[in-house]
């Protein structure tokens, strides 16, 4: 089952639900969470190259990080863009305040954000979770898989806690 598993990560290329894995299978979904916790555990046991990260009930093929510059020399990426200060500040309204209106994102940061947003749509960090029952039906933003990938979270509570008190 360990190498079913392991060829359907590969081949997809994106996250695979437990759902998925467990239909597959034809094995409940219990039975495929300990069998993707003990493969985890394999890869991490036998040092390999690659691993299996889990975000959000959805399991994924990806490097080491301590591999990262002899992948990054092989394949000859593009620059990468940074993230604005800007930009950084309003992802993190939106991910520690989600969902959220670009109304409400601008009445924290005090100026528009309108193309903030749209870089961040772009980059595939945050979607349009909803629209707010209001009037003019604002769109509710949220983070993505993406984000918790780039920042290497499981899952959104494993966010660090916000100190209010270091900005007063």
């Amino acid at each position: 089952m360990m190498a079913i598993v392991e060829n359907i990560l590969f081949v997809s290329g994106e996250a695979v639900g437990l759902k998925e894995i467990a239909k597959v299978l034809d094995i409940p979904q219990s039975a495929a969470r300990k069998l993707m916790d003990n493969m985890i555990c394999c890869f991490d046991f036998e040092r390999r190259g690659l691993q299996i990260i889990k975000v959000n009930d959805k399991y994924q093929i990806a490097t080491r990080p301590q591999y990262a510059k002899y992948v990054n020399k092989f394949i000859e990426p593009r620059q990468r863009e940074r993230l604005s200060q800007a930009a950084l500040e309003t992802l993190a309204i939106i991910a520690y305040r989600q969902p959220i209106t670009r109304m409400d994102i601008e009445a924290v940061r005090g100026v528009k954000c309108d193309s903030l947003l749209n870089t961040l749509l772009d980059k595939g960090l945050i979607r349009e979770v909803d629209r707010l029952d209001a009037p003019g039906r604002p769109i509710l933003y949220g983070t993505t898989d993406v984000f918790l990938k780039h920042f290497g979270l499981s899952s959104i509570d494993e966010l660090p806690p916000l100190d209010l008190n270091e900005y007063e």
